[in-house]
């Protein structure tokens, strides 16, 4: 590496710890499995096994007896999901270099960069969340937008950012996760709406010891993003409970059009990468309150500031974003006798986004200023049960059932307080979720080691309808050296309150513009646009079968296979999709083409009415009203095989881990019923086919150091059927840990890492103008060599 780009990569942080074990204790621990997917560092026997309540009235109660086993996908303690899991582990965090949870998600192949994602800029297609309103990082699962994966804290709801429902998980400060859990197929038997593609549930540390502060500073090798992160962490334990408090700022300069060789000819000035200033704090809390209650807590505040510029020939805009997000979450259980679970849980969170976006003229320098407020509100609250019905011969069978009640309310106003949007929804829900262990290893029966039928079941009643959605799961394992799991279900998303209540515009055209010929020379069209009230939720049904592999005779090995099938019906979609329209078939069913005297007036009515004809509005004239308005319309079928696996080689006093995941992906859609299916995956804004991440961790004594290449194949520009080239990306992490010593170097870590260690450029197609990037910014990065190659950590202190 060239001295130049040595400097300007280097960052440095340093973290000092006080009394206790805390995170530092959880990086040392080599005895910890990790599964085929990278998963927690839990053990085996932690995640089959639900630890057993304290019966010993005499004895001082303890919180760590009383914890349930949490497993993301299931409401049943110490259950197991049909579905497949990725977990991904704070130790696995910290050896592969992530320093908050949003880079982390971007590397894992199941999930799609774009929607609400840093690095996102202005795109010229694909979807409308493919927009970076809030500068955060949002989930989203197999590519089927940030609104149709659900993200968890705790296993409870956050807040929606933005007009596209985005959930930024960047927020949450990485030092007080324990670990992440993915389930990449519908959930919405167990969650609700949005869990189409999936749910993520980041689940904090509960009982952390010490304290950590911290310093990083970094940059890119090609200029821009130069990175400032301060963190300090706290928690402490005591006999009936504990705490945990997290804090960081962190501040990023954006990377600019002029920075890169590749993006010169775009106009001037334009963000590659959003300038940030993010500031958030975060508190859990757990509490036994007597010897069968215990008390949750967790409080999320982040404050962000992000700085975009997008160029025109004429004029430019240099946004700046204010977005201030809070949850508070508290929940209550209760253990009653015949090991029941009553919980009382709830959650209430805000999210307001203050868009300050004046217009620069180039020739006068003249400024306009334009404003726009987005803000977030929703409510969650349920009780919930879960406990032993009777005993079957491969265990105890166990029911989870409750009810509740969501709120979510959206604005969205204008320059001028003039709403653009504004609208609430309610919905009230039940569930029940059932567990049956048929066959049991004790059993010893030949070809079945382990039977297990699940069952779930939940319905919601909203003000955009009643939806019921099931979810069947078999969990089959003929000898400890196979398992397979297979489950089919509907899951459903609500319409986003954007897509609802936008406000609505009727505009007056002439017929021509439409494509229409065969009228008179003053035909005239109403051209409706906005949301639509009456949108119904979106549903799908999904599919997945996995068979993992760990032979007894190479307990170091596991990998596992999994097969997904989803199809997604009544997709929400602006219909008119361009302007040949009168007369085509594809386009009949949003067309009235004998409008009455009543329909004319309707459209008209409630609706913003702009005049494009250059003569006063005529309904005599109009001869047809085209319906462009969000509609539920379009359906997608996804599709595809995810591969992953990981093996442990024990060398000597080393241990080198090699895991890694892939994952291929088709998917199609059609705009509308009338219309054949188009591929998405593989196209520009889109998903690429086939991702993967895979590499290797060597470990030795406090010597760790990892290397992971990244892979995506090539997108295609539909306008001209090019396709671009593929993309490779290395990043490597080498850290050194002392461990306890009776010196000054007692408890310290030195850590070099660097992500697109060869700096390797974007592939690169030809954009429809200057204003957007020459590249795909949704699959591929403008970063260059990327930041934080050089930590410095330290613990002070005798562990508890």
């Amino acid at each position: 590496m060239k001295t130049s780009t040595l400097r300007n990569a280097i960052s440095i942080a340093l973290l000092i710890a006080g009394l206790g074990t805390g995170q530092w204790a959880m990086a040392q621990d080599a005895t910890t499995d990790t599964t085929a997917q990278g998963r927690a560092p839990v053990t085996k026997a932690s995640a089959k096994t639900q630890p057993k309540k304290s019966t010993d009235k005499s004895a001082a109660p303890t919180a760590t007896n009383l914890q349930t086993v949490t497993v993301t996908g299931t409401r049943i303690r110490g259950g197991t999901t049909p579905s497949p899991v990725i977990t991904i582990g704070s130790e696995q965090i910290q050896q592969e270099g992530f320093s908050d949870l949003g880079e982390m998600i971007r590397s894992v192949p199941q999930n799609f960069s774009g929607g609400q994602n840093p690095g996102v800029a202005a795109v010229s297609g694909g979807p409308v969340s493919n927009q970076n309103i809030t500068g955060g990082s949002g989930l989203n699962l197999r590519g089927l937008g940030p609104d149709a994966t659900l993200t968890l804290l705790n296993g409870r709801r956050m807040s929606y950012g933005g007009y596209a429902q985005a959930v930024d998980i960047s927020t949450i400060p990485v030092d007080a996760v324990e670990r992440i859990e993915i389930v990449p197929d519908g959930a919405s038997a167990i969650y609700g709406s949005d869990a189409v593609g999936g749910v993520a549930n980041v689940i904090l540390k509960p009982d952390f010891d010490g304290v950590t502060v911290g310093a990083r500073y970094g940059g890119a090798t090609d200029g821009g993003l130069t990175t400032r992160e301060y963190t300090a962490t706290a928690g402490t334990t005591w006999a009936t409970g504990g705490f945990i408090a997290a804090g960081e700022k962190t501040s990023n300069d954006p990377i600019y059009s002029d920075q890169r060789d590749y993006a010169q000819l775009m106009y001037r000035p334009s963000t590659l990468w959003q300038g940030n200033d993010l500031r958030s704090g975060l508190f859990s809390l757990h509490q036994l309150l007597g010897d069968v209650v215990q008390l949750h807590l967790d409080a999320l505040d982040s404050d962000r500031n992000i700085h975009t510029a997008i160029a025109y020939p004429r004029v430019y805009y240099p946004n700046s974003i204010k977005t201030k997000t809070t949850l508070l979450a508290p929940s209550v259980e209760v253990w009653l006798p015949g090991d029941w679970t009553l919980t009382f849980s709830g959650a209430v969170g805000k999210e307001k986004s203050s868009v300050s976006k004046p217009t620069v003229n180039r020739a006068s320098e003249a400024i306009t200023a334009n404003a726009e407020l987005y803000r977030n509100k929703s409510l969650t609250y349920e009780i919930g049960a879960e406990g032993s019905l009777f005993t079957l011969p491969g265990g105890e069978a166990r029911l989870a059932t409750g009810a509740g009640y969501r709120y979510n309310n959206y604005l969205d106003l204008l320059s001028g307080d003039r709403i653009y949007a504004v609208g609430d929804e309610r919905s009230r829900f039940a569930y029940a979720e059932l567990n049956l262990p048929l066959v049991g290893l004790e059993q010893g029966i030949g070809g079945i080691e382990r039977l297990e039928l699940t069952g779930a079941i939940r319905t919601e009643d909203g003000d955009y309808g009643r939806v019921t959605t099931p979810k069947l799961g078999v969990i089959y394992s003929p000898s400890a050296d196979l398992s397979l799991k297979a489950s089919w279900g509907k899951s459903f998303k609500a319409p986003t309150l954007f897509q609802r209540y936008m406000s609505q515009n009727a505009i007056y055209y002439p017929a021509a513009t439409f494509g229409g010929t065969d009228y008179p020379t003053d035909a005239t069209v109403l051209g409706l646009t906005g949301g639509n009230p009456d949108l119904h939720p979106e549903q799908a049904r999904t599919w997945s079968a996995s068979l993992a592999f760990h032979p007894e005779v190479l307990p170091q090995l596991e990998t596992e296979l999994t097969w997904f099938d989803i199809d997604y019906t009544q997709r929400v979609v602006q219909p008119i999709a361009n302007v040949d329209v009168l007369g085509n078939p594809i386009y009949a069913g949003f067309v009235d083409y004998d409008p009455t005297e009543a329909a004319k007036a309707a459209a008209l009515s409630n609706a913003n009415f702009y005049n494009y004809v250059g003569s006063p509005y005529d309904a005599s004239k109009v001869v047809a009203i085209i319906d462009g308005r969000y509609t539920n319309a379009s359906r997608q079928r996804i599709k595809g095989i995810d591969l992953s696996g990981a093996y442990r080689f024990d060398l000597g006093t080393g241990r080198l881990t090699v895991r890694g995941s892939a994952s291929w992906l088709n998917s199609t859609q059609a705009l509308t019923a009338a219309q054949s299916s188009y591929d998405l995956a593989g196209t520009l804004f889109n998903p690429a086919r086939l991702n993967s991440r895979i590499g290797a961790v060597w470990q030795q004594g406090g010597f760790t150091a990892s290397l992971f290449g990244n892979y995506k194949t090539g997108v295609i520009n539909t306008l001209d059927d090019k396709k671009s080239a593929s993309c490779t990306t290395f990043d490597a992490t080498l850290r050194y840990a002392t461990g306890a010593r009776d010196d000054a170097w007692s408890n310290l870590a030195l850590e070099l890492s660097a992500q697109n260690l060869l700096d390797r450029a974007p592939p690169l197609y030809t954009p429809i103008s200057p204003t957007y990037t020459p590249y795909d910014s949704t699959n591929y990065s403008a970063a260059g060599t990327l930041r934080e190659p050089l930590r410095i950590q330290a613990l002070v202190g005798e562990r508890a």
